[in-house]
């Protein structure tokens, strides 16, 4: 098993409106970047469904230069009507996240952080302050 050190939440940066999991999100990746599977190894659908992406032995494809020691966590949503960043993720999802990244941390240790924490990502990704988030659950060291 490969050293996890950071588990990265991220957003879908897509609309309320679409209710899309991780076989649609692995079309993209796949069609659009040329990957070989999706990007994330979690993707929370807006009912708070977990879905399994990347085996958590695999590399991700969500962090540049941060993929080989993380594992990423993608909360479908984050996109507001206006098409600018919302934090509209539903009560499900914040449920699942917390339980998802908790689960994490207890498995493989490691620091909480948004893809927006990622030095020179350019991302408001997943457009809230993760750190503050998991230190307000004290999940964070």
């Amino acid at each position: 098993m490969r050293d996890i050190n950071q588990i990265i939440v991220h957003c879908s940066d897509t609309y309320v409106s679409m209710d899309i999991g991780v076989d649609d999100i692995r079309t993209w990746h796949v069609r659009d970047n040329g990957w070989d599977d999706v990007g994330y190894h979690h993707v929370i659908k807006r009912d708070g469904t977990v879905e399994r992406g990347r085996e958590h032995n695999v590399i991700g494809a969500h962090a540049r230069g941060m993929n080989e020691n993380s594992l990423g966590v993608c909360v479908v949503g984050g996109k507001g009507d206006d098409g600018k960043p919302d934090v509209n993720f539903t009560a499900a999802q914040w449920k699942a996240l917390h339980d998802v990244v908790f689960d994490l941390k207890w498995k493989y240790g490691g620091n909480i952080i948004g893809h927006c924490n990622v030095p020179n990502s350019g991302k408001s990704c997943p457009n809230f302050n993760v750190l503050a988030w998991a230190e307000e659950l004290g999940e964070q060291k």
